[in-house]
């Protein structure tokens, strides 16, 4: 509270007799507001009529699969929104308007004013400076001027639509303008792409005559290479020395695994023949045709010894000459074996001079396969250029085509079709008598209600003296620096002072006044005397001067005495309430003594549930019952894991203080360390009294005082009457 202003000086708008003012004055305002319409009415009766119509235009690709070029099959050639917001400003630009204009003789129209005639109004207007002379252009930019002030041309939103209006005098001619504009645009669109496709030809036909002498060049370059560097081409396009060292190499390894197959069986074959074994372990004898048929041999004369010798004796001749025979045939075998490892031998003999002849060839292979890899790099640039070359000519060559074919058969759609054409409107879009009427009739009452309030205010009958009450008696005057504090104390002092006193005078006032009981007879009621403090205590009505006057942001009550002297923190905060300051009651009671007469409830969310950080200040916030005050009750959670976060009351309290006037807490039968982390620089401490006696109070301000609390007030609830009238059934807060 910087200061303290004159009530005199200061109004409030008395909002009855505001409003009372509406209602002498309605036929006044009814009449205007009818007399506005009734000119309006006849205005636009009077007023030439207008017509509009519209053409819709939709932007697309035209062109079919079977039509399209083979470089835009899988291009997306439709427009995207900047595209079509681009034809809008073609559809609306110079050329296409001139064209029309042209088309359509609008010069000879009078609604375009081409001979520069004008109206008397339009006289004034030029004369005034409110409008340009349009004589001062020329006959083709007047009729450009008035063609686009009656053109609208715009998109419509998240589409390819474009929209084409035109509003005339002429219902026909409204129709027949936007239909031409709309067909010179798609003839705009179809020779824009004629002009490009004819371009494109032009420039395509040089490029294909110099790229085929390109093209011819560079596969001569290539076909030059080949030939003086002897890179032939064998059958699977690769080359020659390349495809010839591979045969090669296959043969050599065939040739290999042949000697060394033929070389294991001489061996085994001599082995078998050195150790006397049997050729019949051999399979390479075995398939010798002569062996075959010795073996035949041999094993008839064994038969035929077998069967002699069961009658003849093994002296007898005959016996003795087969005999001599199968010897004769098992030399024979070993003779044939011998011979038949003396080719195997031999025959290993000439492998072994075919591989060294095949190795030779390939190492001449070798070096001549290392020279083509190196003229085969050259080569293959050649090739990359020429195929280059080869493309873009095949590519250039079938643009060109598609090009003249479209030129020789003149096929070239547009992007756009015209689907929606304007049609001859049948009723006048300007002017609506009825809706204009109606609007003038409804901005007439609305201006002329305003205005009678204007009226009211500035004369003075709707304004009244404001009734306020700011808690600080007339006689104080608040410091505005530090200098004055000092005195501005002391006035507050004297100012209480008086205050009670004349609260007191008050109180036995009332109580030695007479009262008249049925029967007519006065009798004088007995008041009780009023209390006398010998502490030194203050009434609530003193305390919440005291707050309100001193400027304080807190306040902090004790309670010696248990509960029951919570009920002056409950008492000033709602007195101070009272005075029209935001203030809020914190209550650190462990019974909630201080809530409870404000809420009529105990298990509601409040500091503890704050700290415990299950709340939020939205809902530990509680209105007060009987007043406009707001109260924090205790809470619901455990106050022993509430204690464990008591760090964070100074910062609750700091937070508080910002959004109330005053924050004041109970903190019940508290000494002076405990609220000592509570203060700050503009609080006040104050001890509650009930009995005077009692040695609670003694002990109470002596632990204030030693602790540096000198300031603190005595403050009593006895003998005060609450300001208001608690309703049925409830508690009273007193």
């Amino acid at each position: 509270m910087a200061g303290v202003r004159n009530p005199d000086q200061d109004l409030d708008i008395d909002i009855a007799a505001l409003f009372a003012g509406l209602g002498r004055n309605w036929l006044r305002i009814l009449v205007v507001a009818l007399g506005v319409t009734a000119v309006a009415f006849m205005l636009a009766s009077m007023a030439t009529r207008h017509y509009k119509a519209e053409t819709r235009i939709l932007i697309e690709t035209r062109e079919s699969v079977f039509t399209r070029p083979e470089t835009q099959r899988d291009a997306d050639p439709i427009l995207d929104e900047q595209g079509v917001t681009s034809q809008v400003e073609v559809i609306s630009s110079t050329d296409i308007l001139k064209q029309v204009a042209r088309k359509l003789d609008l010069a000879t129209l009078p609604e375009f004013e081409a001979d520069g005639q004008v109206s008397l109004i339009d006289n004034l207007m030029i004369l005034t400076g409110l409008r340009g002379d349009p004589v001062a252009l020329p006959p083709e930019e007047r009729v450009l001027k008035v063609f686009r002030e009656k053109l609208n041309v715009y998109r419509v939103e998240s589409s390819r639509v474009i929209v084409v209006e035109f509003s005339s005098e002429d219902r026909e001619l409204a129709a027949a303008v936007p239909n031409a504009i709309a067909d010179a645009y798609i003839q705009l669109q179809r020779e824009a792409k004629q002009q490009s496709n004819a371009d494109a030809t032009e420039w395509l036909e040089p490029e294909i005559a110099d790229l085929r002498a390109k093209v011819k060049e560079a596969e001569g370059k290539v076909a030059n290479f080949r030939s003086q560097s002897d890179l032939l081409v064998g059958g699977n396009n690769s080359m020659l020395a390349t495809q010839q060292l591979s045969e090669l190499s296959s043969e050599l390894s065939r040739v290999r695994a042949n000697r060394a197959s033929t070389e294991a069986t001489a061996r085994s074959m001599r082995e078998a023949l050195s150790q006397g074994a049997s050729i019949d372990a051999l399979p390479d004898v075995l398939a010798s045709p002569l062996i075959q048929r010795l073996r035949e041999n041999q094993v008839q004369l064994k038969a035929d010894i077998a069967d002699l010798s069961a009658s003849l004796l093994d002296n007898h001749p005959r016996i003795r000459a087969l005999r001599s025979q199968l010897a004769d045939l098992d030399r024979q075998l070993r003779a044939e074996a011998q011979k038949i490892q003396s080719s195997l031998e031999t025959e290993a003999e000439a492998a072994r001079l075919r591989e060294r002849e095949l190795v030779a060839e390939l190492n001449k292979l070798k070096a001549e396969s290392a020279r083509v890899g190196e003229q085969e790099v050259e080569l293959r640039a050649l090739e990359r250029e020429a195929a280059a070359q080869r493309d873009l000519l095949e590519s250039y060559l079938s643009r060109y085509r598609e090009a003249i074919s479209r030129k020789d058969r003149n096929y070239l759609p547009a992007d756009a079709r015209i689907f929606s054409r304007a049609t001859v409107p049948g009723e006048p879009y300007f002017p609506k008598i009825l809706p204009i009427s109606g609007a003038t009739f409804a901005a007439a009452l609305v201006l002329m209600a305003v205005a009678t309030l204007l009226s009211e205010l500035f004369s003075g009958r709707a304004l009244r003296p404001a009734q306020r009450y700011d808690g600080v008696p007339s006689n104080v005057v608040m410091p505005r620096d530090r200098a004055d504090e000092a005195a501005a104390e002391a006035s507050r002092r004297e100012a209480a002072l008086e205050a009670e006193a004349l609260a007191r005078a008050d109180k036995v006032d009332a109580a030695e006044a007479p009262v008249e009981d049925g029967t007519g007879v006065d009798e004088t009621v007995d008041a009780p005397p009023a209390p006398v403090f010998t502490r030194g205590q203050i009434t609530i009505e003193a305390a919440a001067e005291k707050l309100i006057a001193g400027g304080a942001s807190r306040a902090l009550f004790i309670s010696p005495e248990g509960d029951e002297g919570a009920a002056s923190a409950v008492m000033v905060s709602r007195e101070v309430a009272d005075a029209g300051l935001r203030v809020l009651l914190l209550d650190l009671t462990e019974t909630g003594a201080a809530s409870f007469p404000m809420l009529e409830a105990t298990r509601l969310p409040g500091i503890t549930d704050l700290l415990c950080s299950k709340a939020q200040f939205t809902d530990v916030i509680h209105p007060d019952h009987y007043s406009e005050c707001h109260v924090i009750p205790s809470g619901t959670a455990d106050p022993a894991l509430a204690m464990r976060a008591a760090d964070r009351l100074p910062i609750i309290m700091e937070s508080l203080t910002t959004a109330y006037d005053i924050v004041i807490v109970e903190c019940g039968p508290a000494d002076a360390a405990s609220i000592a982390r509570l203060m700050n620089g503009a609080s006040e401490v104050f001890v509650s009294v009930i009995e005077e006696d009692d040695e609670a109070i003694s002990t109470a301000t002596t632990d204030l005082r030693s602790s540096g609390f000198s300031d603190a007030v005595l403050v009593t609830p006895v003998g005060y009457v609450p300001p208001y009238a608690p309703e049925p059934g409830r508690q009273s807060a007193a």
